[in-house]
């Protein structure tokens, strides 16, 4: 699969592309991710005419033939602009209608294939005959599937009750909708931080994830704002607060009832996530909140991304990385299922098994691995023995990563009599309920506003980069 440092090239190709001009750039950054890049010699065929084909083929580099029942057709080359063929594929799997071969020394070729294509931008039949409808005159859009239902809420409706949390781009506030009565959590994030900090495409990148999502373990998006020193989300508000904190608070370490429920939740988390191809790298106790009901919900996506294949950017918590994130060897979904099994340790003992003062030696604990790590008598065999199964140094050897391998986490031994439907459905009844006095109790939340970073003052720098970024 593409490499990172390749995407931007690839991406630049896709450019140039006519019958992909459509696309907006993060529709394109998302195929990018998909090609595979092909080098051919000459005289190489690259599709037969009669074969039956699921592949479309960008022409970059190099010149290829095209022909027919045995007759030249067609030249493709690709000096002034990249070609395309085998377009057909992406619409169904049916039988090549030409051959195509290569004339040049050598053609590069970027492949991408149906299923990989139909995840990202839907059916291309649909795609081709919008295009054909209105002369190729489309605007862009954002055809990844998206799951999530927003809501028409003005901006001006909400009331600002309290704080819930900060961060260095901004902070989380508690907000009312004064019509109804409704309360929701509002993500302020300073557009001059943003673009000081280079980080424009991680917010856009923030809102199209948490437009793919709608699952009952996921903090839903219900509208975006855009005013002029911010960049706004409107999220589900879980007035519960942070499961670190209150895992601490509650001494609630080592209670295997608790954890059960918890990593259970998260289970069903990355199982949405990853059925479309995100990746969410960043668990960890103060990313699972609960609901006023005690439910847990994973939250934050800002680090999660849109992943065929694997990526290559190194970020998320030390404490938590998989050995193939700190050898920057690339890494796809399975290192969401390592992080799972820190979780659970941390559940158990109340510190993560590879705890450090210095970020090396956690990578170092890391790289030696789960085998190296010395399990508290708070931790059953059974446990152990899922900890060890999440925690494989190799990603595909990892429970969730095996054949049917989420279904066998489910069965584990350790969820004997665990009624899977009942969490899922919301009848189990949660271990922990948080205490709340009312819809804008903010007593869960420990957040000071001393705490808020100064806002970044923000002058429009024309690039029109937020321009999209409301739904409201």
């Amino acid at each position: 699969k593409a490499t990172e440092e390749r995407i931007k090239g690839y991406v630049a190709v896709l450019d140039r592309v006519e019958v992909l001009a459509p696309l907006v750039q993060q529709e394109k950054l998302a195929l990018a991710q998909a090609l595979v890049e092909m080098i051919f010699g000459q005289d190489e065929v690259v599709l037969t005419q009669g074969n039956l084909g699921s592949t479309f083929y960008i022409l970059w580099e190099g010149e290829v033939s095209v022909t027919k029942d045995g007759t030249q057709v067609a030249v493709l080359n690709a000096q002034d602009k990249p070609q395309f063929f085998g377009e057909r594929a992406l619409i169904a799997q049916e039988a090549r209608s030409a051959t195509v071969t290569v004339v040049s020394k050598q053609a590069k070729v970027l492949a991408l294939d149906q299923e990989d294509f139909n995840m990202i931008l839907g059916p291309l039949e649909d795609y081709l005959s919008e295009n054909k409808e209105r002369g190729g005159d489309l605007k862009p859009r954002m055809s990844v599937k998206y799951d999530n239902e927003l809501l028409s809420i003005p901006r001006k409706e909400l009331k600002n009750i309290g704080l819930l949390g900060s961060g260095g781009f901004g902070c989380v506030t508690l907000v009312l909708k004064q019509s109804t009565g409704e309360t929701f959590a509002l993500k302020s994030l300073s557009k001059g931080f943003i673009v000081k900090q280079g980080m424009k495409e991680t917010v856009l990148n923030e809102k199209a994830i948490l437009l793919m999502t709608n699952s009952p373990f996921i903090i839903k998006l219900y509208a975006t704002y855009n005013t002029p020193q911010y960049v706004e989300f409107l999220l589900e508000l879980a007035q519960g607060g942070e499961l670190y904190s209150t895992h601490s608070r509650k001494s609630l370490h080592g209670s295997e009832k608790h954890a059960k429920y918890y990593i259970a939740g998260v289970v069903f988390a990355f199982e949405h996530c990853h059925q479309r191809k995100i990746i969410y790298r960043d668990l960890k106790p103060e990313n699972l909140l609960f609901t006023a009901a005690g439910r847990i919900k994973l939250t934050d996506m800002g680090l999660a991304k849109f992943v065929i294949g694997r990526t290559f950017t190194t970020c998320g918590t030390p404490d938590y990385f998989a050995p193939e994130i700190i050898m920057s060897q690339g890494h796809n979904h399975a290192v969401d299922w390592w992080t799972l099994g820190v979780l659970l340790f941390e559940l158990m003992s109340g510190r993560a098994p590879f705890d450090a003062e210095v970020t090396m030696q956690i990578y170092s604990k890391v790289l030696k691995g789960i085998d190296s790590v010395s399990f508290p008598a708070s931790c059953t065999r059974q446990i152990e023995h899922l900890i060890r199964a999440l925690m494989q140094k190799n990603p595909e050897q990892r429970l969730p990563m095996t054949p049917n391998g989420v279904q066998k986490l489910k069965n584990h031994p350790w969820y004997n009599g665990f009624n899977w439907e009942a969490m899922f459905s919301g009848e189990m009844v949660p271990p922990y309920v948080p205490n709340i006095r009312s819809p804008t109790d903010l007593d869960n939340f420990t957040a000071r506003q001393e705490d808020v970073p100064p806002v970044v003052q923000y002058n429009d720098d024309k690039t029109g980069w937020d321009e999209g970024f409301a739904t409201n």
